[in-house]
């Protein structure tokens, strides 16, 4: 069983509600291989969707490159960014969030939950099945016998909320146990959402 609880919490509380779990952090701020499953990592070859021939260094830089604001369009420095520092960009610097471009060559702009299918969720899926696939097998075999507690920053695991950042560990979860996005939709899920932007994360 996998478990997603947030890195904010102190390590006791949780496993006081999960005794005997095995604690898996999976953010930036990871202190073993397990930070290869950031986001943020910079596996580099990363292929960038809609966008033949361009690849990322790691999964966060595409999402943020091709984000679109009122006052900026895409960044393409973003892909080279192999640091894990700087790599946000934010409404505060750039304006309001109008979306994210489909590709570095298009005009069209994609609303947030699209952008979530379409950009961040296959480039991660990518990079689980191209650069990590050790480490997921070793977490699905795991995860029969024990419970594992990935911990994440941001543990929202609604793919579709039009307003809340998905936990990438929530995509770990789900490609290991075969759950959305990866498997079938859950029938009780509302079938769409309204693209429009109230936050980009």
């Amino acid at each position: 069983m996998i478990i997603i609880e947030s890195k904010r919490k102190k390590i006791e509380n949780i496993l006081k509600k999960y005794p005997d779990a095995v604690i898996a952090d999976v953010t930036s701020n990871a202190k073993d291989g397990l930070v290869k499953l950031s986001p943020f990592y910079p596996h580099g070859g990363i292929p960038v969707p809609f966008s033949e021939g361009v690849t990322a260094e790691c999964v966060e830089g595409i999402w943020q490159a091709l984000k679109v604001f009122e006052n900026e369009g895409i960044d393409r420095k973003m892909f080279r960014n192999n640091t894990m520092k700087n790599i946000k960009r934010t409404v505060r610097t750039h304006g309001k969030v109008l979306g994210h471009q489909k590709g570095v060559n298009s005009s069209e702009i994609l609303g947030y939950v699209e952008a979530k299918h379409q950009i961040y969720i296959p480039a991660f899926k990518w990079v689980l099945e191209n650069k990590v696939s050790n480490i997921i097998e070793r977490l699905k075999n795991a995860s029969k016998d024990k419970t594992i507690v990935l911990l994440d920053y941001n543990t929202c695991c609604d793919v579709d909320s039009p307003s809340k950042p998905l936990s990438h560990a929530y995509l770990i979860k789900a490609y290991v146990e075969g759950l959305y996005p990866y498997g079938q939709k859950p029938s009780t899920e509302p079938e769409s959402f309204s693209p429009s932007l109230p936050f980009i994360d």
